[in-house]
């Protein structure tokens, strides 16, 4: 997980102290200084920010006047850094996710940061819930089956169908293996060869022969066939997944 973090504030210390208290954490990454108000509304437009550490007294616009004014697309998680107390009720009102007091303790940040990550976790999961299929409906004589994707041990192609192999039987689901490729979690299933996408929880051996063909070994004894690119992509998924 990679939080992609805009500090905000016109005093040069306090975002070094910001700065410094985030570089030991590998789950946030600073990609930008902002001095006012209006480099906030400049890097919101340019740039995908994920998490906005934000001083509310600031020259020109001020904290308030600069999420107002963004035009990006979606607004950030934010977190108030900021000497005054009397605004608590106007962030929370922005839906902030916390409210510091300068100067910063060290527990209250990190409580802070805890939460910015449990709230960027819980929306990457809706993410990926609302972005790729949990379960597909195929139809076995005259009824029709609800399967979870996750039962699926690889998928073959077979002219305008994808053949689904799920244990020891196969299902046939009108659409085309490149169509479904791209509902299906890419970090599950890999397409390996032109005719075949497997579920990389199901592969056990990878067989090379020679540079550019190959076959993988799956639990249920299937041996769909590699490409040179497949072996590329699949070697790959393992190795983001450590």
């Amino acid at each position: 997980m990679t939080i992609r973090t805009v500090i905000a504030d016109d005093e040069p210390l306090a975002r070094e102290r910001l700065d410094a208290l985030l570089r030991g954490d590998p789950d946030f990454q600073i990609v930008q200084h902002c001095r006012n108000g209006r480099e906030v509304v400049q890097v919101l437009t340019d740039q995908p920010v994920d998490l906005l550490l934000l001083d509310i007294r600031m020259p020109g616009l001020d904290g308030f006047d600069a999420i107002r004014e963004s035009r990006a697309r979606k607004l950030p998680m934010i977190v108030f850094v900021t000497a005054y107390d009397r605004f608590a009720v106007d962030a929370f009102g922005v839906h902030a996710v916390d409210y510091l007091l300068k100067p910063i303790e060290l527990a209250r940040f990190r409580e802070a940061m805890a939460a910015v990550k449990r709230r960027a976790r819980m929306e990457n999961a809706l993410e990926t819930r609302e972005r790729y299929l949990e379960r597909v409906i195929v139809r076995s004589g005259s009824k029709e089956l609800f399967l979870n994707v996750n039962e699926i041990a690889w998928i073959e192609a077979a002219d305008y169908y994808a053949c689904l192999h799920v244990d020891e039987r196969q299902h046939l689901l009108r659409e085309s293996i490149k169509s479904l490729e791209t509902k299906l979690d890419p970090k599950q299933f890999v397409r390996i060869h032109r005719s075949a996408i497997v579920n990389v929880a199901f592969v056990r051996e990878i067989h090379r022969e020679g540079r550019t063909d190959g076959w993988v070994l799956l639990a249920n004894g299937d041996r769909p066939r590699l490409s040179a690119a497949g072996w590329r992509k699949l070697t790959a998924s393992f190795t983001a997944s450590r």
